[in-house]
């Protein structure tokens, strides 16, 4: 018996009752969960009257629809688009322009329990930001409505401005976790608007016992005095959450404050306050003078005391561990040695007094010719300095996703690329962008870019050749990338003339080790700045139109809808088209390569991995000898669509002589 494939992302909710299932089968009566019984199984019994129930819980309007709206399956797919792409052939990183709630249902299959960090930059709902509407009925069409109009705003007169907020972000965190490794790790900037209901929100998606901790990030430089409030709201929160006991790495310490100028045997050291904490009421044992032996100078006690007992005092100062200063009203201070270090690396502090936002700002300018096309970036360093703690430790050869979901300017990006630079990283980049249109009047928009989407895009190519451009003028450990990179090869899939004529490239493995050494294929690797491109669209396979007939000719018009059945492709969709919808529906990562398996009489099927994992094939006419040429692939199965045979009978001869070789296969 064949599977067909229903040309629907995963069915979350499918999976999900599959994990309870499998550890507890006695909890489903008649294919329902009994939750009565599972709770009961694991020691929960209700004593409170159904009627009076109360706990505590984090309520709004519209929640159970959004929660509804997160495992509701998406008809659509993403279509390639290489002609927007850098170095199709060879990177392995994805632009994906499209509304980010579809495409984190499409990304499920491939990408579930894969994804190192998430990073994150919503809208602040600050009353004029872009408000996701979301439509519950046909998610695909209000995507298609939105990409044609301008930015959206919530008004808070409105009466549900945080409401559609919180709609929005529900679905959408839902799915981000789905998507994060066990080890995974997520942050999200926010600011006061929506900050208390954020934190609410991720406690109940991560769990509140998963919360690393919010920082709070000064990214204002002066002060601003034009507020109605006279308050400078001057700051905006990050925060984190892991998935399953993950862990902030920590800073590396500042060894520039440690060194050696008396030459202490016990090696580089640096100065340490001992002033204590407490009071004399509070803690009267740390309370005393200091007396130098050496000199007799008495230093009187701290209001707040020192930080150790006398005798543990006495045993620094015998050890040589207190610095003494010439004057009685200096404070003593203690050697803090490097070999005394407890660990690797020190705390993070939830204070970012790092980088201004105004360094963003100048470096869109830099990039674009000191024009201004976006509002309100992140710097590039900011952004860098979490995907550093997000993804380390990395194993070697470890190669983990980094996703941004409200992708915007693509700083993202920028940053897993100018990291990877200095570290020798092979961090990866997922970003999702909803090509928000570009006001009329502004500066992006004079500059020719329609949308959001084309301005990340093209700040992804110019920070890439940027980045290169100054790694081999400083030269360093990436002197290599003087060379250039061999471009993938181009082939015509189809006839010029066709209507689904495709130029792509295609590469039967990622790398050949014919005519690429071990070392070449590992400095490509870590040069990675190019980025394929997807875009959402509707399914590329014909769906049955179900919709009530009540004209007159119902007869013809319902023989018109079988006649149109008989091809599953939409006429103006590529072969090409349909083998990346497929690749998402099973699961294999859309940066897989592709290659073109030739059958008799020019004809031509697709063979997706490097090691051609499976088949996809639209050819015509195929028989038992055609079959027997795609299993010397060895192809885990093959995927075929309705018309590729004359009859029922070469259906079921190529069927068994897949069968016989250990290949199942699949039907569109």
């Amino acid at each position: 018996m064949t599977d067909k494939l229903d040309g629907l992302s995963m069915n979350i909710s499918a999976a999900e009752q599959d994990k309870l299932r499998a550890v507890f089968p006695q909890c489903f009566v008649e294919g329902k969960l009994d939750v009565d019984k599972l709770l009961s199984l694991c020691g929960e019994f209700e004593t409170v009257d159904e009627n009076d129930r109360e706990k505590y819980e984090f309520r709004w309007k519209g929640k159970q629809e959004a929660l509804q709206l997160a495992g509701k399956r998406s008809a659509g797919t993403l279509r390639p688009c290489p002609e927007e792409s850098v170095d199709w052939g060879n990177t392995r990183n994805l632009y994906i322009e499209g509304d980010n709630l579809e495409v984190l249902k499409l990304l499920q299959t491939s990408y579930y329990r894969k994804v190192k960090m998430i990073y994150i930059d919503p809208p602040y709902n600050t009353g004029n930001d872009f408000v996701y509407a979301d439509d519950f009925a046909d998610p695909l069409a209000r995507y298609k409505e939105v990409t044609q109009q301008t930015t959206k705003s919530n008004p808070e007169t409105m009466g549900r401005f945080h409401t559609n907020w919180l709609n929005m972000m529900y679905p959408r965190l839902r799915l981000a976790a789905n998507l994060l490794r066990d080890d995974g790790v997520i942050f999200i900037s926010i600011d006061e608007n929506e900050f208390c209901n954020l934190t609410k929100l991720c406690n109940e998606v991560f769990g509140e016992e998963n919360h690393l901790g919010t920082f709070i990030w000064k990214r204002r430089q002066m002060v601003d005095s034009r507020t109605k409030t006279g308050v400078s709201e001057d700051h905006e929160y990050l925060l984190c959450y892991s998935k399953h006991g993950w862990r902030i790495r920590g800073k590396s310490p500042d060894m520039s404050k440690y060194s050696n100028p008396d030459n202490d045997p016990n090696g580089d050291w640096m100065s340490a306050d001992m002033t204590g904490l407490a009071t004399a009421s509070q803690r009267p044992n740390l309370h005393y003078d200091l007396t130098n032996p050496s000199t007799g100078i008495i230093y009187s006690c701290p209001p707040t005391g020192w930080r150790y007992e006398k005798s543990r005092m006495q045993e620094l100062i015998e050890k040589g561990e207190v610095i003494f200063p010439k004057e009685a009203t200096g404070r003593p201070r203690r050697k803090k040695y490097v070999k005394d270090l407890t660990g690797e690396f020190a705390g993070f502090s939830t204070v970012l007094d790092t980088v201004f936002n105004t360094q963003a700002t100048r470096e869109l300018r830099t990039l674009f010719d000191e024009n201004e096309y976006f509002d309100f970036p992140k710097p590039v360093d900011f952004i860098k300095l979490f995907v550093e703690q997000g993804t380390a430790p990395m194993e070697d050869g470890e190669q983990p996703i980094i996703l941004d979901f409200f992708s915007g300017s693509a700083t993202t990006a920028h940053a897993v690329m100018q990291l990877n630079a200095e570290d020798g990283g092979n961090r990866r980049f997922i970003l999702v962008q909803l090509p928000e249109v570009c006001d009329e009047n502004s500066e992006a928009a004079k500059a020719g870019f329609k949308n959001i989407c084309e301005i990340g895009k093209e700040r992804i190519r110019r920070a890439g050749s940027k980045l290169k451009e100054t790694l081999v003028q400083d030269g360093g450990d990436f002197r290599h990338l003087a060379e250039s990179i061999p471009e993938a090869p181009q082939k015509t899939l189809f006839d010029e003339d066709s209507a689904q004529s495709f130029t792509v490239p295609i590469i039967p493995a990622r790398w050949s080790a014919a005519d690429e050494s071990a070392e070449n294929k590992d400095m490509a690797d870590k040069l990675d700045i190019g980025f394929r491109v997807f875009k959402l669209d509707s399914s590329n396979l014909k769906l049955w139109d179900d919709s009530p007939i009540t004209c007159e000719n119902a007869v013809e018009t319902f023989e018109q809808r079988l006649l149109g059945m008989l091809e599953i492709l939409k006429p103006d969709r590529s072969d090409v088209d349909v083998v990346y919808e497929v690749m998402l529906k099973l699961g294999q990562d859309l940066c897989e390569p592709i290659c073109a398996i030739e059958l008799e009489d020019n004809r031509q099927v697709y063979g997706v991995g490097a090691d051609v994992k499976f088949i996809v094939c639209f050819a015509q006419n195929i028989t038992p000898e055609d079959a027997a040429v795609m299993a010397e692939y060895a192809p885990g199965r093959i995927i075929f669509a309705d018309q590729c045979f004359n009859n029922s009978t070469d259906k079921s001869n190529v069927k068994l002589t897949l069968r016989d070789k250990g290949v199942t296969i699949k039907v569109l």
